[in-house]
């Protein structure tokens, strides 16, 4: 789920309430009026979404040492929009940084920064940023949301981790020399628990009362010529365990 709706609706609220308040609606004729720190451009363009006008406009009001400091976060918050948007991740959350060094109780920046480092693989940051956002809001749907889906992963990773390289089977009870391979091969452990999960999946779908059937011959099929065969000129385990993943997703539409 996505944060950034809130990011564009205050800058949206931020461009009005500047636009009124410099009278960006009015011509002007003030002599001393410098036009770099107004705002409202800047805001303008990202509203507009328009990228590369919307880091242009507001890198020369950030810059501007005349900025105030609320300007200068809508700022950053709008250029760190158009970075991501470009897909430079990287300058994105250093202009959240920078936002968030000037106003550290900004709980949809946290949020917004937060989904870029997830996306970047940095998960213990990501989960603080939600939590910091969470916490400065409690009803931030969106941070939840993203906090939920996080704890999720991790768990999912954890569980993941746990069965690395270890088959469907005890190694413990192997006896075959297949089972003994596989045992000793973290890859072809991993593919035998693919390629049991892939048919206890399959098994466990709706299928007809005949089509469980042939899939549960052509499994013990598959361990029964992996068996006989393993060792022999010419037999290739990987590819045969692969081939049978393949065929098991097959019927199990993934």
């Amino acid at each position: 789920m996505r944060g950034h709706p809130d990011i564009r609706n205050l800058l949206a609220a931020s461009l009005l309430s500047m636009m009124f308040a410099h009278g960006a609606f009015a011509t002007s004729t003030e002599p001393d009026k410098d036009l770099r720190i107004d705002p409202a451009p800047c805001l303008a363009a990202s509203l507009a979404q328009d990228h590369d006008k919307t880091v242009s406009l507001c890198s020369a009001l950030i810059d501007n040492a005349k900025t105030e400091k609320a300007d200068r976060i809508k700022a950053l918050i709008a250029r760190a929009t158009a970075y991501e948007r470009k897909d430079m991740i990287d300058r994105a959350i250093a202009d959240y940084d920078g936002a968030l060094r000037l106003d550290p109780a900004q709980a949809d920046v946290h949020n917004a920064r937060g989904e870029l480092l997830r996306k970047k693989g940095d998960l213990p940051k990501a989960v603080a940023d939600f939590a910091a956002a969470i916490k400065l809001n409690p009803d931030h749907a969106v941070a939840r949301a993203n906090h939920r889906a996080l704890a999720q992963e991790a768990e999912r990773q954890g569980a993941l981790k746990a069965v690395a390289g270890k088959p469907s089977f005890n190694c413990a009870t192997a006896r075959r020399k297949v089972e003994k391979a596989i045992c000793a091969d973290s890859e072809l452990a991993d593919l035998d628990r693919e390629v049991q999960g892939a048919y206890q999946r399959a098994v466990a779908g709706k299928l007809t009362p005949q089509h469980a059937r042939t899939l549960r011959r052509e499994q013990e099929e598959y361990i029964a010529r992996r068996n006989r065969e393993y060792g022999r000129p010419g037999y290739d385990l990987k590819k045969a365990m692969r081939d049978r993943l393949q065929q098991i997703n097959g019927i199990d539409g993934n």
